[in-house]
């Protein structure tokens, strides 16, 4: 789609912050849809109807606008794609095997992830505040997802691994930026249609397939894939335009609306120990986004540059 009419009637410092909301509502939809699927038909099929068709209507799309087709393309942009394709996969089978609020807030710990990895990968050691931060969304995890002693839920634990993947995709993903972000959409969605059907085959099939020949099944699977496009191309705008640590933090706001849909469409109550669980994940994950921002202008006051100041610890998410 074009953004030049949005980019009119908007002022440019709101831009990547309307961009990110709007992306938000649409990956809003895309997994609440998702949620309604499961129980139907079984989670790779879903998984495959959001790249597949994700993958048709970006390409769709960038014809129309002329937008060159990246294939094969850079390494970088293999790192991303595989990455998110593994983070794709797990995010599927969280959504379709626990509530959609919890899903994405355990998603959304990716900048814990990013500050753990920046040790390894980039050599700088972890801070006594970064541990504290951890230590802080790893209690509010365990609180949330085990409020009764039942043991970690394995829809937590693929939750957790697409929050994994996602920050290494995020790690190298500021490399691409000679890349049109519809390019980066259509390499994305194709290469995680492949590994979505790999997984069909390879994992186990529990429902099975009988039901998609129903109307209504249909509808969704194709909402699912236009709510996915739509919002993976106002996500990659949004990063593109703004600052993206300050742009990430507003992304957290898509947990509270998927919390607020949920008591609204299902008459979900949420338990005081959800809501302290929710707290205590999503504080560190904007700690540490808003912390980045702050560590920025040291380098740009022309003093060395440091790991902290090199790296780009949030990007756009991977869907």
């Amino acid at each position: 789609m074009r953004f030049r009419y949005l980019n009119m009637m908007i002022r440019p410092g709101l831009r990547p912050y309307f961009y990110m909301l709007s992306g938000c509502i649409w990956f809003s939809w895309m997994g609440l849809l998702t949620h309604t699927l499961a129980g139907t038909i079984d989670w790779q099929i879903v998984a495959i109807a959001r790249s597949g068709l994700a993958t048709i209507f970006a390409i769709i799309i960038a014809r129309t606008q002329n937008v060159p087709i990246v294939f094969p393309g850079p390494r970088m942009l293999w790192i991303r794609s595989i990455a998110g394709s593994f983070s794709m996969l797990s995010t599927f089978y969280a959504l379709t095997h626990m509530p959609v609020s919890d899903a994405l807030t355990l998603t959304n710990t990716f900048p814990i992830w990013i500050a753990l990895l920046s040790w390894p990968l980039l050599a700088e050691r972890p801070t006594w505040g970064i541990w504290m931060a951890v230590l802080c969304a790893v209690l509010g995890v365990a609180v949330s997802q085990q409020p009764q002693g039942e043991g970690f839920p394995i829809a937590a634990v693929a939750a957790l691994a697409a929050s994994f993947f996602t920050s290494i995709a995020m790690l190298g993903l500021n490399r691409l930026r000679g890349i049109a972000s519809l390019a980066i959409v259509v390499h994305f969605s194709a290469v995680s249609t492949l590994f979505c059907i790999a997984a069909y085959f390879l994992l186990d099939r529990p429902i099975g397939a009988e039901r998609l020949g129903e109307p209504a099944v249909w509808m969704r699977l194709l909402g699912v894939g236009a709510t996915a496009t739509i919002g993976q191309l106002f996500l990659t705008r949004a990063f593109k335009s703004g600052v993206a640590t300050k742009v990430s933090v507003v992304g957290l706001s898509q947990v509270v609306m998927v919390m607020l849909a949920e008591v609204i469409l299902d008459d979900r109550q949420f338990g005081p120990m959800v809501i302290l669980g929710t707290v205590l994940v999503l504080g560190p994950t904007a700690w540490l986004m808003l912390r980045e921002r702050k560590a920025k202008p040291k380098s740009e006051k022309g003093e060395s540059k440091s790991p902290s100041s090199i790296r780009i610890p949030v990007l756009p998410r991977v869907k």
